[in-house]
Parts: structure tokens; sequence; C-alpha cells
């Protein structure tokens, strides 16, 4: 399985990631999710998100996630870019892309690979709230 991780300052392009990435002929399912900063956490404004990693864990913990993933499903290729530093609000600080055969396992694996990133990956986020509650 093609693996890809990275973390970057930079803001994600879209865009350019779906352009240069063609998936092989046997790949029947592709799923791209891209994670936006929300403007809104309950009552309170978000400005932004300040996004810290360390770097060989986060590339230690992903491919243990990847590991598994291939365990569990027929897996082509797993590609995640994820920002680090100040993040704006509707600004994407993650994108994920899952190929496979068939839909099902394409769909079952990013949702998985995003809950164990959460779960174990040490990205760490701090938001940076609005002036006021609900402001």
């Amino acid at each position: 399985m093609k693996r890809s991780i990275t973390l970057t300052g930079a803001p994600i392009d879209e865009a350019a990631l779906v352009a240069s990435r063609t998936p092989s002929g046997s790949a029947g399912a592709v799923v791209c999710f891209s994670g936006c900063v929300r403007g809104r956490e309950a009552d309170r404004r978000i400005e932004a998100i300040d996004y810290e990693a360390f770097p060989a864990m986060v590339h230690r913990q992903f491919e243990a996630i990847f590991d598994a993933a291939e365990q569990r499903w027929p897996l082509e290729s797993v590609e995640v870019v994820h920002r680090t530093g100040r993040v704006a609000t509707g600004e994407p600080s993650l994108w994920i892309r899952v190929t496979s055969p068939h839909r099902a396992e394409a769909l079952a694996a990013c949702g998985w690979i995003i809950d164990e990133m959460k779960r174990v990956v040490p990205i760490w986020k701090r938001p940076l709230w609005g002036a006021g509650r609900g402001g």
C-alpha cells in the first residue's frame, strides 16, 4: 500500500493534491476528506486554531494506523496532510485521501483513520477565541 504523511505550515491546496495524484486502474473508490476549522464551538466564536505536532511521533503513529488499516481493508493508498501553526476559520487543517477497489472499504477506512488519528497522533490544537461569548 502506498502511504504518505505530510505535516506542513503552508495552506493545504486541495485542488493541487487531487490533481497531482492519480489512482491506479484497480482503484474503484477514491475518498477525499477535508477537515476545516469551524467558526464556533458550543456558544463561542473561534477565530483560528493553533496546531502543534511532534513530527517523529506523528509519523510513527500514522505508520501504525496505516498498518492496522491495511490489515482491515484492501487499501491501495492512504495520504494524509495536516497543517501546523495557525489555521484560520474556514481553512482546511486536514486532508485525507484513501483509495481502494470498493467504496465501502474506502469510506470505512477513511473514517476509522480519522478517529484513530484524533485518539493517538500527537497533534495538539489550541483554539483562539473571538471576543466575548457568542461574539
